[in-house]
């Protein structure tokens, strides 16, 4: 997701095997916060960072929802005593911190991810960044008190954007 486009771009691949391609692309249907990372419960921040779909829930108050793992080691590190939860992509129109993509939307990428999940995927990666991480961007934002976190995130960025694969996190560990 990349926050300043205001859309979630959904890549697939079949079973795990060569580069993950472009699916679709949903626009959001409400956004909240600004760019830069949640750090605490109750900002209405989108996070910015590295999750997984970790829950599937058909009987949400918003159509369906899929949770993310948030708040991860990553944003435990370096967040507020209360970093805040229940970060969900889901249905409807409305958001203090989730990604909604309407009901047609997420009944689509609801079913993507179950197919996966069936398939055999015990991983689904959710890449959320505040805008494209190249230094051009970064330029133009020089004076954000998040430049530093914003380049942390930078290697897993390029490299999905080269080889179309998610970096993994102990590669990500070695090139810090």
């Amino acid at each position: 997701m990349l926050k300043s486009r205001a859309q979630v771009e959904v890549w697939a691949r079949n079973q795990g095997s060569g580069p993950y391609e472009l699916f679709e692309i949903y626009p959001l249907a409400a956004t909240s916060g600004t760019l830069g990372p949640k750090r605490r419960a109750g900002d209405r921040q989108v996070p910015e960072g590295f999750y997984e779909i970790d829950r599937f829930n058909p009987k949400s108050d918003y159509y369906l929802s899929l949770g993310l793992n948030y708040p991860n080691a990553a944003d435990r590190a370096l967040g507020e005593p209360n970093p805040g939860g229940d970060i969900f992509i889901h249905g409807g129109e409305v958001t203090i911190g989730c990604m909604p993509i309407t009901d047609a939307g997420i009944e689509e990428v609801y079913l993507l991810a179950v197919a996966a999940r069936a398939a055999g995927q015990p991983v689904i990666p959710v890449h959320i960044f505040p805008f494209p991480l190249t230094e051009a961007e970064l330029a133009k934002r020089r004076s954000s008190p998040h430049q530093a976190f914003w380049r942390s995130l930078m290697p897993g960025y390029a490299y999905f954007e080269q080889h179309h694969d998610v970096l993994r996190m102990e590669a990500l560990a070695v090139a810090r």
